[in-house]
């Protein structure tokens, strides 16, 4: 992602510490708990006194997160919060109630436990995920939370993020994504998402597909972990002014509103809020004011992000097929608009295919980029499986270049929709907001 520090304000230790972190992406994906397992070990095994909600799943981890994070900091808890990837700063991956964590303390944490691995004699291979959930658990336990929310990476079961013993796991859905490292069908991705449910904790998911609810249940039965369902224990009804209502084990709350656009986050709504209610039964009071102005509040961006308005530019990190789909439906209900523009730069390793499959038809304009990544699809591939959509496309490599292409030729009621990558999107959003990225 994208990250930028100002040298006038003294920031080479930071610096430092990020070129640190990103070398070690020179090691790719290495998955297993032997590595980070060691450096918390060094560390002083932090995550073992660190009470966790583990999260995860194929769309809407990240969405989740947020809401019950803002949930419980409007009840006031003290709450740790880390996703990935950023969008613009390293330091969004790691907050604690809303704050991201400070330069200076990346810094500073960094060169601290580069000390201690090295003292313990742990060598690369380790990756950057490794290093940066075990500092995210450290950073939580030094800082006191309450509580800490940890998204998954990827997968699950072989997650740096699954060290933990959290009081739940919750898991949003399964859709085909990353099929190159978590299998190529439904029920070998859900076998993997299933590593994060525990022994005797309880299981969130909003899953829909019966093979994955039955394998999941079977899991559940196994390791004697309590398991509620979306559309089960916890339902959902929309209204047609943007609210919704929710019915779960204890409540039923009417006229919720969300900050959030899209049908898919009431789903997510609704997946926080049977969390938060397994919790509270867990002995964690939260209180049905702190659920609603929690979810009132609460902000997750790029995602179906409206960053400007003259004309309209709405971001959106549809990343994978279901996530496109989640787009598509979006942008045909939800926006009124004369002409679409379309921006999209995507990872080589995506199903390319099917998300412009699902996305160009929609476009008047498609420009085609590459954000600043090596796993950048080149957009001559993207053209090439474009086909017949293909002649509605230009090619402008430059990310930057592309945006002021796309803003020139869409007009005060069309939409300019940037999407494809969350890589993307974040350099999308510096554009758009420079300030944000100092």
């Amino acid at each position: 992602m994208m990250e930028r520090t100002d040298p006038s304000t003294g920031k080479k230790a930071y610096q430092e510490s990020l070129d640190f972190l990103y070398g070690l992406e020179k090691f790719g994906m290495i998955f297993g708990l032997t590595q980070v397992e060691r450096i918390l070990k060094a560390l002083g095994d932090p995550h073992k006194d660190v009470q966790v909600i583990h999260i995860g799943g194929t769309n809407g981890k990240g969405s989740t997160a947020a809401m019950i994070a803002s949930v419980l900091q409007k009840e006031g808890y003290r709450v740790g919060l880390y996703t990935s990837p950023h969008l613009i700063r390293f330091t969004e991956r790691i907050k604690i109630n809303g704050e991201e964590i400070e330069e200076q303390e990346v810094a500073r944490l960094a060169e601290w436990m580069r000390e201690r691995v090295g003292e313990a004699n742990i060598t690369p291979p380790f990756t950057f995920f490794d290093f940066t959930t075990a500092m995210a658990l450290y950073y939580f336990r030094q800082k006191m939370v309450d509580l800490a929310v940890l998204e998954v990476g990827l997968g699950g079961r072989l997650d740096s993020t699954n060290v933990v013993d959290p009081l739940l796991s919750v898991i949003t859905n399964i859709s085909k994504d990353h099929e190159a490292y978590l299998g190529n069908s439904i029920l070998k991705i859900a076998g993997e998402k299933a590593g994060i449910i525990k022994k005797g904790r309880p299981l969130v998911t909003a899953a829909t597909q019966a093979q994955v609810l039955r394998l999941f249940s079977k899991v559940c039965r196994e390791k004697g972990s309590p398991c509620f369902r979306v559309g089960k224990e916890f339902r959902y009804a929309c209204s047609e002014n943007g609210d919704f209502h929710y019915e779960g084990l204890h409540r039923k709350l009417w006229g919720l509103r969300l900050s959030l656009r899209g049908f898919h986050q009431v789903i997510n709504a609704t997946t926080a809020l049977g969390a938060l209610e397994v919790l509270e039964d867990l002995g964690y009071t939260v209180s049905t004011d702190a659920m609603v102005e929690g979810l009132k509040e609460v902000e997750w961006p790029g995602r179906l992000e409206v960053t400007a308005s003259s004309p309209r530019v709405v971001l959106d990190g549809a990343h994978n097929p279901a996530g496109a789909l989640v787009l598509k439906e979006s942008l045909e209900k939800e926006f009124q608009y004369d002409h679409l523009t379309l921006l999209i730069g995507v990872m080589k390793d995506k199903d390319i295919r099917s998300i412009l499959g699902l996305l160009a038809p929609l476009a008047d304009r498609i420009i085609l980029t590459r954000p600043n990544s090596e796993r950048a699809a080149p957009p001559a591939l993207l053209k090439k499986e474009l086909g017949r959509n293909g002649r509605r496309a230009e090619i402008i490599e430059d990310l930057k270049e592309a945006i002021q292409r796309g803003l020139s030729i869409t007009g005060q009621e069309d939409l300019f929709c940037i999407t494809g990558s969350l890589y993307t999107v974040g350099e999308a959003r510096a554009y758009f907001h420079p300030q944000r990225g100092s």
